[in-house]
């Protein structure tokens, strides 16, 4: 009998560390900030892989003025491989956006146009992150993974987030847990 146990939310505002032994390309040695979790599923966009995109080509797409040219050079991430046209901004707490989900006390996620038009006109969050695509799991799959050792589940860390350089993220998360990264192995065991 295979019977699946969830706790509703137990990962939200969590980040993902990908394991050693990660194989899928598209996670491997990733960080992935979880926005959702529930027994349907779970939602979370991958925090340090740089996309071929920055910003400026956002802001030209949806037709936004923007003449700060160190904005309009900001790089956008890979936030997952679902829906990679789907924008997601992870930013500082700022109310009134038309579509936002607060992820902790200093993390929301906003996916409507209107804080894009804020960012591009300077009055955006204080600290940002654009991201494209996401990362999804269906009911219990990530649960599955869980078990199987391909993640960590480590505490959002807004440094990591907003000011961490891309490729020192993974590393950063892991030495959060206090582990030191060359005793990760890519198989684990159960007690």
């Amino acid at each position: 009998m295979n019977e699946r146990f969830t706790f509703d939310g137990y990962l939200e505002n969590q980040m993902l560390v990908a394991m050693p032994g990660m194989l899928d390309p598209n996670f491997s040695r990733s960080v992935t900030l979880m926005c959702q979790h529930s027994s349907e599923g779970a939602i979370g966009i991958t925090i340090n892989r740089e996309s071929s995109f920055t910003l400026g080509d956002i802001f030209d797409q949806m037709t936004l003025e923007c003449k700060d040219p160190a904005l309009r050079d900001r790089a956008v991430l890979e936030g997952g491989p679902v829906n990679k046209e789907r924008g997601f901004v992870l930013h500082t707490p700022v109310e009134g956006f038309e579509s936002s989900l607060r992820l902790g006390d200093d993390i929301m996620v906003t996916t409507s146009r209107d804080v894009l038009v804020a960012i591009a006109r300077g009055e955006g969050p204080d600290q940002f992150v654009v991201a494209l695509g996401y990362a999804g799991w269906g009911d219990g799959q990530l649960e599955d993974e869980m078990r199987q050792n391909a993640w960590l589940s480590v505490p959002t860390d807004q440094a990591i987030l907003f000011e961490a350089p891309l490729e020192e993220r993974w590393n950063r998360a892991v030495s959060n847990l206090g582990i030191d990264i060359s005793n990760l192995h890519d198989v684990g065991g159960r007690a």
